[in-house]
């Protein structure tokens, strides 16, 4: 301790000579003097300084006098000439005040060093630390020696109180009412950057104003009562000198609080009240926030109904920004239980605004909504109705994962009310309460194949619930008698919710579109994620077995139940021998559901499980795969035995569905395994032949023949590709490839939907297989690329018109029973699966570019449905060769132009090939550059297909009208093209096209913005076209496309505007399975399309993937449309209102007027040498800054219209496809 002592007092001898900053300069010197280590100690009487630092001082102080507060000098004996010196203090108060308040050096260092200084001399060391309380209190005075020593304590105070000059300057009648007025015209500019600086600044300012105010307000009860108090006593008790002391302060307190007040109602009436109706909604936003923290900081002067209607006005506000901070500032009001009496009128006012909020098409406000509604149903007396809490009930479906979560944590206060109820009714445990509450709540919210988000919002507060995996099982295992047990439908809820629960502990991840990109897990998220899977796996491996025995004839259940020992650590079966029999009464289990079950899904899940189970990182595969092997010989003998009298058609329909059953049960798993051994490779080719030659067979049969013979194909390349195959056995499985590519082609003229939708999925899969681009690296299986032949790739091409592009209304009918919406929602998931695999032939180069026309053609008619997948096809395409995706695009127009003109144009198919091709020219993004030489070939394309036949037929060519369509992708040429344009053009049209209505229009297209041509020259070149028939075509024609550049240029969304949320249904479709796709090194079809991207208008709620329609069938505007679309915005400035309108109360954001200022004739001075005078320049800057500061403004303020009825119970949704989706579509 004594080292530490003289160490710290050398550096606070250093840092009495340091004139620099006391925070930093002390700490610098603190640390420096505390490493530092003397070899010998220095006696007391010396001065705790270095010798170098002595040395230094010795050269240049002077001898001094003593001081009262500095002590005695002392001698120092130091190596050459002898010189006397005065001690200085071993510390000073300013120096311990700045330490502390640095908060860099240690406290106990310090208070060592006061107490060496006050062993010194305690007087000084009072002294010393009598300032450095005065300092802490904020004093500027000092208490001198002179005054220790002669004043008594109450002497000393009142001298510090006369330079205690707390606020001073806050009661000077110059410096803040200058400034607000300054302020408060600033405020009113036209110049945005004026309003904003100084309403922030005005804010600010009347922010500290307040919170001073409250502190003179504290001072002045404090005073009063006081005063009150000597008053009370007698006569001769009372202290007539402090009475007149209290009444003085008290005037002076009273004064300073009326003018506390005079600046906040000058600044509210000056600033306020006109700002927070502002056009800028940052302008509003900061005065709404400053607001909030003025009712928080001083409820007495603001929490009135007078400040509060800002806040219930503002909630109707157009602008989200504005909402949020709004709802925030709500927020700390409710938390306060003291306010909740004087925010009882404001809540009934606005409450039902509040509840439509939660619906906001912002997710993060809605988010805070909720928070906010939970915050009144917790504090408040009356709360929530219950068909209040309903509006906030739904939302744990959402997409957006934070409004999710505050639903969740709504919904969880909720049903912790409703346990207690429970729990007290049925005598049942906390737990199995909650499991009953939440069951109940997840059948009656109708969205049962949900499961996983509702876990998810969940999550967060009732993790330790959900992940009571003991109390699920006991539920399960319970037996229902006299109805203490679960109904079926209950058990099934439960054992959705279980595997959702084991599936979010074991992956750590929210589930598909609550989370946007990958999610890269902490240590401590990973931690967390081991120690779960591992309880899991201890927990239900026990249990599985007697969980497939009692579900086992149910497919629902059993289908759940299958999926959880995916999740499990399974490593673990090996740990000891007790789970070892538990693994062998799992696959008696599984081979017993096999057995009994001929579902797909059943079966899928078997399979799955399988695989798991044989795979050769554990060691007991070996184990699983003898069972599993067992099980497939038994399924193949039985399939041989009926094959020959099946394919004679001798055999009954006993015998056929026996054999069918057997083969749907291996071609189910020859997707997770290789079934080589069961040889029905060629059984199963002859199946197939017979059935397209003569159609006796039915889908039963054909469908697992199909699969089998499919997949068993693709087990045959993995086994080429790890091996080194002899020339005869690629030659035999080519042959084997083409076979069944020539069986599946005529599958696909098959009457039966089963057989020919089977048929064309796998060929998807099947081509990009047998590619050229997987055998590339590999030149000795150069024979085993196959690319489809022209009758196939004509079959698949006429499949997609006949069979995914059509008109079939997709749309659910409000009467639909369920069993109706998810045949009709599984048919269009079917389709889209359908669809990607054509798409991915196209751009993993299986077909040409050219083979997508049939995809881009029904690109704007098919939006709703297929959108996302063929936007994703022409992004691709693009980056394969922007030329020839260009050149597939005015292809595609060119072919629907002729199928119009061969049937008959129409303005009205006219105009649909016009909007497709608006909607295809906004797909080439915005870098005019790089798309430039592709947009060029695609203008002279559609020149030569216009202009072909000119030569041969007098008159207008056929095919001239296609300059209509192709002027909608004259926006995107630059200047030169543009004018290259134009000559090819002229080039290319006979003499007499100039007169043609859409030559001209096309070059009008082109000349838009090529050329700024005399107004004379034009109007004589129309002045030499002639006829009335023309002029009217012309005059039709730029109305039609000035309605439709207008309409471009016109804002696509609407503000507040519902959109219906469209619910995926649960994957049914037949997909590769993941075992077979990791070891194919060539591009696969993904895991299959997830469950979300699917579209209905069911009024359920959204997630991430889901494309939305609008509301009477208006299309969503994808982002790249949007930055695409020029929008032409108008000036917005705010027209004063009265006091007597703000006095008013009324419930919603009053609408402003928008008002285009026009440029005055001197705002464009004309070319020459004259130069303008300094006022006309001043002039003009200050308008340029009005109109820049005009057209970044923010739309004007709308009523809130919350008259839909459905409005109330729509959910949010996204517009955009998760990309999620597509890469598994594509990738």
């Amino acid at each position: 301790m004594e080292s530490i002592r003289e160490s710290d007092g050398e550096s606070l001898g250093e840092m009495e000579s340091s004139t620099s900053d006391p925070d930093s300069e002390f700490e610098a010197q603190f640390e420096s003097g505390r490493q530092r280590k003397r070899p010998v100690p220095v006696p007391v009487s010396v001065p705790k300084q270095p010798l170098k630092k002595l040395r230094r001082r010795a050269s240049v102080t002077p001898i001094s006098s003593p001081s009262p507060s500095q002590g005695t000098p002392e001698q120092a004996s130091l190596p050459g000439p002898v010189r006397i010196w005065k001690k200085a203090p071993a510390i000073r108060a300013e120096d311990i005040y700045a330490a502390i308040r640095s908060g860099k050096s240690a406290t106990v260092t310090i208070v060592d060093e006061w107490i060496d200084s006050y062993k010194q001399d305690r007087e000084a060391g009072l002294l010393v630390f009598v300032n450095f309380i005065t300092q802490c209190c904020g004093c500027k005075g000092v208490v001198t020696r002179e005054m220790f020593d002669k004043m008594q304590h109450a002497e000393i105070i009142n001298v510090l109180t006369k330079d205690f000059s707390e606020n001073s300057l806050l009661y000077d009648d110059y410096l803040f009412s200058s400034l607000l007025d300054l302020l408060t015209g600033l405020s009113d500019s036209q110049v945005r950057a004026f309003r904003h600086t100084s309403t922030l600044l005005a804010m600010k300012m009347i922010s500290a104003v307040v919170q001073v105010g409250v502190s003179v307000g504290t001072q002045l009860q404090t005073a009063q009562r006081r005063f009150d108090a000597e008053s009370s006593k007698s006569p001769q008790d009372q202290a007539t000198q402090r009475l007149e002391e209290l009444q003085a302060a008290i005037k002076e307190l009273l004064e300073h609080r009326e003018d506390v007040r005079s600046l906040i109602n000058a600044a509210m009436r000056g600033v306020f009240v006109h700002r927070y109706r502002d056009c800028v909604p940052d302008i509003r936003a900061v005065c709404i926030q400053e607001l909030g923290l003025w009712l928080r900081t001083d409820p007495e002067s603001f929490l009135k109904d007078g400040y509060l209607k800002y806040l219930g006005w503002t909630l109707f506000d157009k602008q989200s920004v504005v909402r949020l901070q709004c709802v925030r500032a709500l927020q700390a009001l409710y938390q306060e239980r003291d306010f909740l009496g004087r925010l009882e009128f404001f809540t009934n006012r606005f409450k039902e605004r509040m509840l439509t909020m939660v619906f906001d098409k912002e997710p993060d406000v809605a988010a805070e909504a909720v928070n906010l509604l939970l915050l009144i149903q917790q504090f408040s007396e009356e709360g929530l109705q219950e068909e209040e809490c309903a509006h906030v009930y739904t939302l744990v479906f959402a997409a957006h994962r934070g409004l999710a979560a505050a639903a969740g944590c709504f919904l969880y206060h909720k049903l912790k009310t409703l346990v207690v109820r429970e729990e007290q009714a049925k005598a049942m445990s906390p737990r199995e309460a909650f499991f009953n509450v939440l069951i109940t709540f997840f059948l009656q919210s109708e969205c049962h194949d949900h499961g996983a988000y509702l876990v998810d919002s969940l999550w967060t507060v009732a993790g330790l619930e959900l992940r009571d995996w003991e109390t699920m099982t006991s539920l399960l295992l319970q037996d229902c008698e006299h109805g203490q047990g679960l109904s079926n439908q209950e058990e099934g809820a439960l054992l959705e919710l279980l595997l959702c629960t084991v599936r979010r502990a074991a992956q750590a991840i929210p589930p598909v579109g609550r989370v946007q990109g990958k999610r890269m897990l902490s240590m401590k998220d990973k931690k967390i994620q081991i120690q779960d899977k591992r309880r899991l796996s201890s927990h239900f491996m026990p249990l599985m077995p007697q969980l497939l025995a009692k579900y086992s004839a149910d497919v629902d259940h059993v289908s759940r139940l299958l999926q959880i020992p995916l999740y499990f650590d399974l490593e673990t079966y090996s740990s000891a021998k007790k789970l070892e029999k538990y693994l062998d009464l799992l696959l008696i289990q599984l081979c017993s559901v096999v057995e009994k079950h001929t579902d797909s899904s059943v079966l899928e899940a078997c399979a799955c499980l399988a695989s798991a189970l044989c795979s050769d990182a554990y060691t007991f595969s070996a184990r699983a795969d003898r069972a599993f092997s067992q099980l497939l010989d038994l399924l193949a003998e039985c399939f041989n035995s009926y094959f020959d009298e099946v394919l004679q058609g001798t055999a009954d329909e006993e015998d056929v569905y026996s054999a069918s059953m057997a083969l749907k049960r291996i071609a189910a798993f020859s997707s997770a395994r290789d079934l080589k051994s069961c040889e029905l490779f060629e059984p199963c080719m002859q199946l197939l032949k017979s059935g397209v030659e003569s159609p006796i067979f039915e889908k039963e049969l054909m469908v697992p023949a199909l699969k089998y013979v499919s997949f068993q194909l693709m087990w045959d390349k993995v086994r080429v590709l790890s091996s080194t195959p002899t020339e005869a056995e690629v030659l035999r499985l080519r042959q084997a490839v083409r076979s069944f590519c020539s069986v599946s082609q005529r599958c696909l003229s098959s009457g039966q939907a089963e057989i020919r939708d089977q048929a064309f999925d796998l060929l998807c899969d099947l081509l990009l297989v047998y590619s050229a681009r997987s055998v590339r690296s590999q030149p000795a299986l150069q024979a085993l690329a196959l690319p489809p032949a022209g009758p196939l790739r004509s079959e698949m091409a006429a499949y997609l018109i006949d069979f995914i592009f059509t008109d079939d209304p997709q749309d659910v009918p409000p009467d639909a029973d369920e069993e109706q919406e998810k045949k009709m929602m599984a048919a269009l998931q079917n389709k889209r699966n359908m669809l990607a695999g054509y798409c991915k032939l196209v751009i993993y180069g299986v077909l040409e570019l050219s083979a997508a026309t049939d995809v881009f053609k029904n690109y704007f008619k098919f939006y709703r449905d297929f959108g996302d997948i063929i936007k994703e096809t022409l992004r691709r395409s693009r980056q394969i060769s922007t030329v020839q995706s260009a050149k597939t695009v005015c292809l595609c127009l060119q072919q629907l132009f002729s199928e119009v003109v061969s049937t008959g144009s129409s303005e009205e198919e006219l105009g649909r090939i016009r909007d497709l091709a608006k909607k295809l020219s906004l797909s080439f993004g915005i870098d005019l550059l790089r798309i430039r030489k592709a947009l060029v070939c695609l203008h002279t394309d559609g020149i030569r297909f216009a202009l072909r036949g000119h030569e041969e037929v007098p008159g207008q060519p056929p095919n001239l009208n296609f300059l209509e369509v192709l002027s909608e992708f004259s926006f995107k040429l630059i200047h030169e093209d543009r004018t290259q344009l134009v000559a090819f053009l002229k080039a290319e049209c006979p003499r007499a096209a100039p007169c043609w209505p859409p030559v001209r229009m096309y070059q009008r297209s082109l000349e838009g913005r090529a050329s700024a041509r005399p107004r004379e020259e034009e109007s004589q070149e129309e002045g030499e076209v002639e006829g009335e028939e023309l002029t009217a075509y012309r005059r039709d024609s730029l109305r039609s496309h000035s309605t439709s550049s207008v309409a471009k240029r016109r804002r696509t969304s609407q503000q507040g505007t519902r959109t219906h949320a469209r619910t995926p249904p649960t994957l049914e479709t037949h997909t590769l399975h993941p075992s077979l796709l990791d070891l194919l090194s060539s591009p696969q079809r993904g895991a299959g399309l997830d469950s979300s991207s699917i579209h209905s208008n069911l009024p359920t709620p959204p997630f991430s993937s889901t494309v939305v329609a609008g509301i009477d069938g208006t299309r969503p505007t994808s982002k790249e449309e949007e930055e695409e679309e020029e929008e032409e915005e108008e000036g917005v400035r705010s027209t004063p209102l009265s006091e007597e309108e703000f006095s008013s109360s009324r419930p919603w954001m009053r609408k402003v007027r928008s008002k285009v200022r026009r440029p005055s004739s001197f705002s464009h001075p004309s070319p020459g040498p004259r130069q303008s005078p300094p006022d006309l320049e001043a002039h003009l800057t200050l308008l340029s800054l009005i109109e820049e500061d005009q057209s970044e403004e923010e739309p004007q303020i709308e009523e809130f219209d919350s008259s839909d009825p459905d409005s109330s119970y729509t959910l949010p949704s996204n517009r955009q496809t998760s990309s999620n989706v597509l890469d598994d579509l594509f990738d």
